[in-house]
């Protein structure tokens, strides 16, 4: 199945760059390209891709503005947004998180985990990269404005094993790494992440992440 994307980034350059790298896979196949924050999300909308690559700083809306359009909460139908960023540890990124993203990744990352960064999301396997999102949810927790978790809205507790996975998750595993790590099979996982999102209220991976890192599990 050839995963479809949608890239925003308002320099060609780097648009042209993304797209090149992109398109030498057998499996993914840019459908679209956005040069500001606006268009991205009126593309993203009319086109409905598998992924949108969104740069986090863009003129008119903003990569947070835009996650937020096509992934925040009141989204009856979000898309999967992947933001790419310059710095690991960009503010906006917080921002990002908050608004729905399940994936980031550096521009300088390389060829392959950009390609890695588009199937892991499309496969619902948020947290890409570790080097990025263990650092980012470290910080995350030390700031001093409070970014909403399914903690709060959590009242059933958590097995043993999906105390594990959560871990997992928030350590940036994919599905097929946590089954290979636990010794379970890949059904097995993908049906504790679905309980555990069920449990917890949370939307996405991303937000498991979030939680296990705010709640002390790692």
């Amino acid at each position: 199945m050839t995963i479809r994307v949608l890239v925003a980034d308002d320099q060609v350059m780097v648009r042209n760059g993304l797209r090149l790298i992109l398109e030498g896979e057998p499996d993914i196949r840019v459908i679209g390209e956005a040069a500001d924050g606006v268009e991205a999300v009126a593309l993203a909308r009319e086109l409905r891709p598998d992924v949108c690559l969104v740069d986090i700083r863009m003129p008119r809306l903003d990569g947070v503005e835009v996650t937020r359009a096509l992934a925040g909460p009141d989204v009856p139908d979000p898309l999967k947004v992947v933001v790419v960023t310059t710095f690991d540890l960009d503010e906006y990124v917080y921002g990002a998180l908050r608004g729905g993203a399940v994936g980031f990744i550096l521009k300088d990352a390389g060829p392959a985990l950009l390609a890695e960064a588009v199937r892991a999301a499309n496969a619902g396997d948020a947290l890409v990269s570790p080097s990025i999102t263990v650092r980012l949810l470290r910080q995350l927790t030390s700031v001093s404005t409070p970014v909403p978790t399914p903690a709060r809205r959590s009242r059933k507790p958590l097995s043993d094993r999906e105390v594990e996975v959560v871990q997992a998750v928030a350590r940036g595993r994919t599905n097929h790494e946590i089954a290979a790590e636990l010794f379970i099979s890949l059904s097995t996982v993908k049906g504790h992440v679905a309980g555990i999102q069920t449990k917890l209220g949370a939307r996405n991976r991303t937000e498991l992440a979030v939680w296990a890192w705010q709640s002390g599990l790692l």
